[in-house]
């Protein structure tokens, strides 16, 4: 069983076990051992953990063999002998940190079973084992959790039901992962009066979200989901750990082989498979070339990047990836407008290949369209913003599209580029039109008419004049739609073709 720190894989185990053992599938028990395969100083190897077992088997402790080799024979000895008798054993090894800590306690007897939890994914070969992956929780398992958790403290607490939506909240900025929904519920139990709506508050703020979720009880014992990220990442080789907070300059919910190589600077594939098998990030879907965070990790890999690596690294990544989407949508774009039998880049087979693309980069796409702006690098906005502007119309993305030339005006007028400015806004009224805010539409095409007239771009201004024509229809100003279409046919005959 593999799930990154905090996802509840001991506590599926232990449930899993003792069900188990109630329905009478393990009449011999059930023997469990921690590892710490994760935490250098409690790491628990296989020679002591044969040791523990062998207590748990009945072993005495002054009959327990001296060696390695000799308590391995006296395991599989007494895991025969139950066999024998028809009492086969569960044996639960939490917390395995390496294929070699538990090969040892593999029973040689299929009577038995050996259940091992793990933050990576171990040799399934060499185990012969099934590997059973773990997600975060389900909206409404996520919220019982908490409010499962208060009522066995306070059963008649009625914070959970008088604030369902601060509830909802609140799971949703712990990413619905266990161990920050109990650490959520700890924190609500050890102060009653505590509104739900005051904690997802303190959970708001992306930046000190998991400085957080933390709990310290009144003697001594702190459970925080940074400390088990921690132990993930301290264990990371260097390629790994650099790019797993490399990883975290991409804006959008996942992130592309394709991506992540220029982010590497290398083939990436290898290394994401890796933080993969440490179940840090995940493919999906499986070898569909894209790789997602949990949410609180890479909240996690983006304090790391922002601690670790210096200003000019960050800056040096955000502009490649920045140029990456940049010049990739741009050919995108360039196979959506073409004509037939124009040239287009060679970077898509065909329209329908580019179309794939944007569709599957639309929300990373989206999303480095703000983090452009917020980084200064205005001219990505305005090249972005243009570029996807007629797949989301395609697409009827029409809300997207509105946000996006809105970025777009704003970054442009940053730059002084006029030109741009009147290019967001013939965009931004094309998609007002299409959600029937024909006024707001009027009006930004007239702003846009006017900057086409200041800058003597006829034909631009032709463009704008008739998009702006086709909205005065919308709401009947005929006579105003006949100069504007008029004006828009002797603007393009100074212009040229009309």
């Amino acid at each position: 069983m593999a799930g990154p720190a905090g996802i509840g894989k001991t506590a599926l185990a232990l449930h899993a076990a003792h069900e188990a053992v109630s329905r009478g599938w393990f009449p011999g028990g059930a023997l469990f051992v921690t590892l710490h395969g994760y935490d250098p100083v409690q790491r628990v190897d296989a020679g002591p953990a044969l040791g523990m077992l062998l207590r748990g088997l009945g072993v005495r402790e002054e009959d327990l063999p001296p060696t390695f080799d000799e308590q391995q024979s006296r395991y599989q000895a007494e895991l025969a002998a139950r066999a024998g008798r028809g009492e086969p054993v569960l044996v639960i090894a939490d917390d395995a940190g390496s294929t070699s800590q538990v090969l040892p306690l593999v029973p040689g007897h299929r009577a038995h079973r050996l259940l091992i939890t793990s933050r990576d994914t171990l040799d399934p070969v060499a185990l012969e084992a099934r590997r059973l992956g773990l997600g975060e929780l389900d909206p409404a398992p996520a919220a019982a959790l908490i409010t499962d958790a208060l009522r066995r403290v306070a059963p008649h607490d009625p914070r959970p039901w008088q604030d369902t939506a601060a509830l909802d909240e609140i799971v949703a900025r712990c990413g619905r992962l266990p161990l920050a929904l109990e650490i959520a519920a700890a924190l609500l139990a050890a102060d009653p009066g505590l509104p739900l709506t005051a904690l997802a508050g303190q959970l708001k703020a992306e930046h000190t979200r998991l400085a957080a979720l933390r709990f310290d009880d009144q003697q001594g014992h702190s459970r925080a989901v940074r400390a088990a990220f921690d132990l993930s990442y301290q264990r990371l080789p260097s390629d790994q750990a650099r790019l797993l907070r490399l990883l975290s300059c991409n804006p959008g919910p996942d992130v592309s082989t394709e991506a992540a190589t220029i982010l590497n600077d290398a083939p990436a594939r290898p290394v994401l498979a890796a933080l993969s098998r440490a179940s840090l990030l995940s493919e999906q879907p499986v070898g569909g070339d894209r790789w997602r965070m949990h949410d609180l990790i890479r909240l996690y890999t983006h304090h790391q990047h922002q601690e670790i690596d210096s200003d000019e690294l960050r800056q040096e990544c955000l502009d490649r990836l920045l140029a990456h989407y940049r010049t990739t949508a741009d050919a995108a774009d360039d196979h959506l407008r073409a004509l037939p039998g124009a040239r287009v880049p060679e970077r898509f087979t065909d329209q329908l290949d580019a179309q794939a693309w944007l569709d599957a980069e639309r929300l990373n796409l989206l999303s480095t369209v703000p983090a452009a702006a917020a980084a200064g690098r205005f001219t990505h906005v305005v090249s972005l913003a243009a570029s996807l502007a007629v797949f989301l119309h395609w697409r009827r993305y029409f809300d997207d599209a509105i946000a996006i030339a809105e970025q777009a005006f704003t970054a442009a007028r940053e730059l002084g580029y006029r030109h741009g400015e009147g290019q967001a806004l013939n965009n931004l009224g094309l998609a007002l039109r299409e959600v029937r805010r024909f006024e707001e539409a009027i009006d930004t095409h007239s702003q846009a008419v006017t900057i086409y007239r200041e800058l003597g771009d006829r034909h631009g201004e032709g463009t704008v004049l008739n998009n702006l024509a086709l909205a005065l229809q919308e709401v009947r100003r005929r006579g105003h739609r006949i100069r504007r279409v008029w004006r828009a046919l002797t603007g393009g005959a100074r212009a040229g073709p009309r």
